[in-house]
C-alpha cells in the first residue's frame, strides 16, 4: 500500500530537483525526505529517483508514479474542499502570494469586495514576485498564487495546478522626455536596438518579456541598468540613462516626471496574469469565493492584443 503522504514528497523532489530543497519546502529535515524516498520506493518496489550531479531526477518508474501522484493529492484536496463545504462555513484565512502591482490592482479591491460579501474569509497577504508564487502553492505555503505567464512557468494543462486567468496588459515604451521619439504617437522597438535599457534582473518574469519583445523586433538589447522596481525604471529613464518597457498598470500612480510614455508599435510584450491553487482546491468554499473576488477586480483591465 502506497501512503499517499509520501507522494507529496516525491511530488517536491520532483520540482524541486534536490532533496535539500524539496525538505525546505516541506519543513522537514533532509535525511527525513529521504527515508520517506527510500520508504516509497520499497513500497512500490521500484527505484523512483536517481542522482544527477548535486541533484535528483525521477527515473521511468517515478514519471508513472508523479503522474498517479498529482491525481491523489488533487483528489485529496477535492476532499477537503468538499468536506469544508459540508461542514458549511465560509469562515477561516486565505494565503495569497502575489507581486505588487497584482496586490494593487487585483488583489485589494478583490479584498474589499470579499470584506462585504464573505466577511468571515480572512485575506493574508504575501508579496511575491510573478515567478515565486507558484511554487509557494505547490509546496502548501500559500493557497493562491496571483502569477505571470513566464518562461519556464507550469503552462494550462498542468495537472497540478488549476488556473484562472484574469487580464492581459502590454508594455509600454518608457523615454527620457528629450528622446527624438518621444513626439511619436508609437514606438517602434526597432528603433531603440542602439539604446542602453534599463530592465529588471534575470528571474523576473519581466526580464524575459523584455528580451523577447527585443528579439521578436530582431534585436538583443544592451542591458546597461537592472531593477525589478518600476518606479526606480521610470527614474532612471527620466534621468536619461536608458530606455524601458514597463507593464501599463505599473506606471499607474507612479510620478512619471521627465519622461514620456508610448504605446509599442507592432507586435507588442504582454503580460498575462492568472490566479492558481492546487488543483482540486478551485471548489474549496473559502477559496471559491476568493477566486470570483479577483476575477471581479480583474473585469476590464485587459487590453486587446495585437
Amino acid at each position: 500500500m502506497i501512503d499517499p503522504r509520501r507522494l507529496r514528497v516525491l511530488r517536491a523532489a520532483a520540482d524541486h530537483r534536490t532533496v535539500t530543497a524539496a525538505a525546505a519546502a516541506l519543513y522537514l529535515t533532509p535525511s527525513a525526505v529521504s527515508q520517506q524516498l527510500a520508504a516509497l520506493e520499497q513500497e512500490t518496489g521500484h527505484v523512483l529517483l536517481t542522482r544527477s550531479g548535486k541533484g535528483v531526477r525521477l527515473t521511468a518508474a517515478g514519471e508513472i508514479l508523479l503522474e498517479h501522484a498529482n491525481e491523489v493529492l488533487a483528489q485529496l484536496e477535492r476532499a477537503e474542499a468538499e468536506l469544508a463545504a459540508y461542514a458549511g462555513g465560509a469562515a477561516g484565512e486565505v494565503t495569497v502570494a502575489a507581486f505588487a502591482t497584482g496586490i494593487a490592482e487585483v488583489l485589494a479591491p478583490a479584498i474589499g469586495r470579499l470584506a462585504e460579501s464573505h466577511p468571515g474569509i480572512r485575506v493574508r497577504v504575501r508579496d511575491a514576485e510573478g515567478d515565486e508564487s507558484l511554487p509557494l502553492v505547490l509546496d502548501g505555503e500559500a493557497d493562491v498564487a496571483l502569477a505571470v505567464e513566464y518562461r519556464g512557468a507550469p503552462r494550462e494543462g498542468d495537472r497540478r495546478l488549476a488556473r484562472v486567468p484574469l487580464y492581459a496588459e502590454p508594455f509600454d515604451a518608457v523615454l527620457h522626455a528629450g528622446h527624438p521619439l518621444g513626439q511619436e504617437p508609437e514606438v517602434a522597438l526597432a528603433s531603440l536596438a542602439g539604446a542602453d535599457w534599463i530592465a529588471p534582473y534575470p528571474g523576473n518574469p519581466c526580464h524575459d518579456m523584455v528580451l523577447l519583445a527585443c528579439e521578436l523586433a530582431g534585436f538583443e538589447p544592451r542591458l546597461v541598468h537592472s531593477s525589478d522596481d518600476f518606479r526606480a525604471a521610470v527614474a532612471l529613464a527620466g534621468a536619461g540613462a536608458g530606455v524601458a518597457l514597463v507593464p501599463r498598470s505599473a506606471l499607474r500612480g507612479i510620478e512619471l516626471k521627465d519622461v514620456v510614455v508610448r504605446p509599442v508599435a507592432g507586435p507588442a510584450a504582454f503580460r498575462r496574469v492568472f490566479a492558481a491553487v492546487r488543483r482540486g482546491a478551485e471548489a474549496h468554499p473559502l477559496i471559491r469565493p476568493v477566486l470570483e473576488a479577483l476575477a471581479g477586480s480583474a473585469r476590464g483591465l485587459s487590453a486587446p492584443e495585437g
